[in-house]
């Protein structure tokens, strides 16, 4: 929703930490990667807490909130295991903690501290973490967050052989409010000091897993392939590094890469029970069976995931299930054109503001794009009702997440109130703020949208130069290579126009299964062209 928010658009921060919700048993446990953490608790406990460190660089949060817990009954006296506790609610990249989990991570942070680490580098951790749960009103979260990470990079400083050190403070610099600012310098920093430990450390779970959130973004992306190919073969049995490489694929528009990575994490989410991890796949998958032409399967695969039922959720993961409800109609019916369908979709009556606002939002663009001007004015109405009520919530930082799909939904308003060159304008700006941190994985770009109104306002030249523009940070779109063949045909660049539509029919495998109209178009036309030739 937001341009920046490198996770997933369309699904809000709030339920993103519900993907996560692991069961790991049984010898899968043990493919989790490498790591090597040594402390000054009992040997009896080490290599479960090195399991611990590798679960938590997974992001496995409950799992590694589990083990740290046994080490504690087994060695009262082990510091650092209490410092994981505390770790586990800290989910630096997906979502600011609630008011429960800093008092949990606060109260396992100041037994660590009572017990005290038994040397100078243990205590180095352990303040660090107690910097961000320190009890202190006064703090924003976004100032908790730089103190931790200026904390861990004194320890890195201090302790340069030490590799978890340099992993967690990378982690930090990824996870950095201005991680996006600065021609990505945080992101681009963090990369460095991964890669300085790749070489000794290749079965390490984090420094796979960090290069690839760091690389999360269109200027990047390319360097984070290898990264995106190695981390799901290093901890197999974590359904997240499964689905991780999907993030890479997805933004470089490797479609078959990105299904089998997303098949792959459903799986093993379906074989531990995982509800939410389940659905983050089939999100990923949907989009990727979307792109590829692949309608029927993309539609099983909403099905699917609408047929959970509430209650199969815990109630902390209750907001997941409502953006599974509003996303995947969203994006089924906007990435199929079926305008009207979009235009008549409903969001759940009991669903927060944020996640109603997706359906309006979806209303509001397909109201747009068949210039119904009284659906998009009752749509965009009510989407700045639901983001008056955000603003109003606890959750009101979510409300800059809602930026960009507020300006889309008042663009697309206004070319169905005639006033086509502020569309125009208002979809410039998000497409120029996406060009340098890149839009979620699995939504619609800006540019394309701004493509397809050039298109609607007859002006195919400037349509064919903002899908050219599009498919460079959003590559192999089904959408954007269609709409840059039609624009290029208007304007009779037919070579031009022939590349794109071989280009997608390769994606689609030549539409076999498809019922596409685009593609039989597609086919039409080159059978024509060659024809004339």
């Amino acid at each position: 929703m937001a341009s920046g928010v490198l996770l997933c658009a369309l699904c809000c921060s709030r339920c993103l930490a519900a993907a996560q919700h692991q069961h790991i048993e049984g010898s899968d446990a043990e493919q989790l990667g490498a790591v090597s953490f040594p402390t000054s608790c009992s040997p009896g406990v080490q290599a479960s807490f090195e399991r611990a460190v590798a679960l938590l660089h997974s992001f496995e949060y409950n799992n590694a909130d589990k083990r740290f817990k046994e080490i504690e009954q087994k060695d009262p006296g082990c510091a650092m295991a209490y410092w994981g506790d505390a770790m586990t609610f800290y989910h630096q990249l997906w979502d600011r903690p609630s008011k429960s989990a800093m008092e949990a991570g606060s109260h396992a942070i100041q037994k660590a501290q009572a017990i005290e680490g038994k040397t100078d580098r243990e205590r180095g951790y352990i303040e660090a973490t107690a910097e961000f749960f320190r009890n202190d009103e006064r703090k924003t979260f976004e100032t908790r967050a730089a103190v931790y990470s200026q904390a861990l990079d004194k320890l890195h400083n201090r302790y340069p052989d030490d590799h978890e050190a340099a992993i967690f403070y990378a982690l930090s610099l990824i996870a950095s409010p201005q991680a996006s600012d600065n021609d990505f310098a945080y992101r681009k920093k963090a990369v460095a000091v991964l890669n300085a430990l790749l070489a000794s450390e290749p079965n390490h779970p984090g420094i796979a897993h960090y290069i690839i959130h760091a690389c999360d973004n269109p200027e990047m992306a390319k360097q984070g392939l290898a990264a995106a190919r190695r981390y799901a073969q290093i901890a197999p049995a974590s359904p997240h590094a499964l689905h991780m490489p999907s993030h890479i694929f997805a933004r470089l528009g490797l479609w078959q890469d990105d299904i089998q990575s997303n098949l792959a994490s459903k799986a093993a989410a379906e074989k531990q029970s995982q509800t939410p991890s389940r659905l983050h796949a089939m999100d990923f998958l949907d989009y990727a069976y979307l792109q590829t032409g692949q309608d029927e399967k993309a539609r099983a695969v909403e099905k699917e995931a609408l047929s959970v039922r509430k209650q199969d959720f815990e109630a902390e993961m209750t907001p997941f299930f409502y953006h599974v409800q509003v996303h995947f109609p969203a994006l089924l019916t906007l990435e199929t054109r079926a305008w009207k369908d979009a235009e008549a979709l409903q969001p759940p009556a009991d669903a927060a503001p944020d996640f109603q606002a997706v359906t309006y939002w979806a209303q509001a663009v397909a109201a747009g794009h068949l210039k119904n001007l009284s659906e998009a004015q009752s749509a965009v109405e009510k989407y700045d009702a639901a983001l008056e009520a955000v603003k109003k919530s606890t959750y009101a930082y979510v409300a800059d997440e809602m930026a960009t799909s507020h300006d889309e939904a008042h663009a697309w308003l206004a070319l169905a109130q005639g006033n086509g060159p502020e569309g125009v304008r208002l979809l410039t700006h998000v497409a120029e703020e996406q060009d340098k941190v890149g839009k979620g994985e699995v939504e619609l770009p800006a540019r394309e949208m701004l493509a397809d109104m050039l298109l609607q306002l007859n002006r195919p030249e400037e349509a064919l130069a903002q899908y050219t523009l599009s498919l460079k940070t959003d590559p192999n779109r089904f959408n954007s290579l269609y709409g840059a063949a039609r624009a290029a045909e208007l304007c009779h660049q037919l070579d031009v126009a022939k590349s794109y539509y071989m280009l997608l029919l390769t994606n689609c495998n030549d539409g076999a299964g498809s019922d596409r109209p685009e593609l039989t178009h597609a086919k039409e036309q080159l059978r024509l062209g060659l024809s004339a030739g």
